[in-house]
């Protein structure tokens, strides 16, 4: 897919938005990318997670033993990258936290993990769940996202494949523009509002 193909599935599933959104990386931006809604419609999420397949170069993909993706956001691309790959899927989470693997879900020593998210802004919650993962005893041999908001900066730790960077503005609190400050700012996504 090219990116103009990927940008008209996240306008056909109104999953671009505009307006004052604060992240969950503390940041302000004029767009907002709910990717819950380019994944809700399950042909789109494959054909979007074949996609982002298909940019994992050869030897990463053929050493991939099982896909792992950070609840909430990531579950549902996780799940479709598993089945875009062949391997079994699962998600780390956060009950006290820290992401740990829960609900009966393992990895064994030696296992090649691919770790997939939706939208990667800072990479936090991804370096998060690769620490999680790799205490298992299991390597992470790559990141993998939908959308890389970084601009291209964003270091894992580990090769990072996202299927498209789209680079909207994001802001400080402290260098927030005053037309976009003029707006209240919205906490889109599933995270509590403060």
């Amino acid at each position: 897919m090219q990116e103009d193909e990927i940008l008209a599935e996240f306008r056909a599933s109104q999953a671009l938005l505009e307006g004052h959104f604060l992240l969950s990386s503390g940041r302000h931006s004029a767009h907002y990318l709910q990717c819950a809604r380019v994944l809700m419609e399950p042909t789109r999420a494959a054909r979007l997670a074949g996609a982002l397949a298909a940019k994992l170069p050869r030897d990463i993909r053929q050493q991939i033993t099982k896909v792992v993706s950070p609840a909430m956001g990531g579950v549902i691309i996780g799940h479709e990258m598993g089945r875009a790959l062949g391997v079994e899927a699962m998600f780390v989470e956060r009950p006290t936290g820290t992401f740990e693997l829960r609900r009966g879900f393992a990895l064994a020593p030696g296992d090649k993990v691919l770790m997939v998210e939706d939208v990667v802004t800072t990479g936090l919650s991804s370096r998060e769940a690769i620490k999680a993962i790799e205490a298992t005893g299991a390597e992470v041999v790559a990141g993998a996202a939908l959308i890389d908001r970084s601009a291209g900066t964003v270091d894992l730790g580990v090769p990072f494949f996202p299927l498209v960077a789209f680079n909207f503005p994001t802001y400080a609190p402290e260098e927030v523009p005053a037309s976009l400050a003029a707006t209240p700012a919205i906490k889109p996504g599933s995270r509590a509002q403060a």
